[in-house]
């Protein structure tokens, strides 16, 4: 009596075979969809964009001209909007967030946009 043919009975009488030789048997592999396979975009926030101009630019904290900071020369692809930003900066870079456009404007500067 063999116990069944092929691989018969993997759940039921050969359980202890199949936990023991195939622990991969009944492993589930699922789906990722194809926008989880995209690249995600290089960020900085706001907050780090004062210390990264002061070590960049060489610039005063106190200056009130307006800087040009190129942040996609550097590696980022976006801008987001945490942190709090003191200076006026004329940033270059393709994308950005609407709260990094606020921020921005409010501490006098501008987003230069890259098509």
């Amino acid at each position: 009596m063999r116990g069944g043919k092929g691989r018969a009975g993997g759940r039921k009488h050969f359980w202890i075979r199949t936990v023991k030789y195939e622990p991969d048997r009944y492993t589930s592999v699922g789906f990722k969809p194809p926008s989880s396979l995209e690249p995600r975009a290089v960020t900085i926030n706001i907050g780090d964009l004062e210390n990264l101009a002061r070590n960049q630019l060489g610039m005063e904290v106190g200056g009130a001209d307006t800087l040009d900071l190129d942040l996609e020369e550097l590696g980022y692809e976006k801008l987001l909007g945490r942190g709090k930003l003191r200076v006026p900066l004329a940033v270059k870079i393709p994308e950005y967030s609407s709260r990094a456009l606020e921020k921005i404007e409010a501490a006098g500067g501008h987003i230069v946009e890259i098509e």
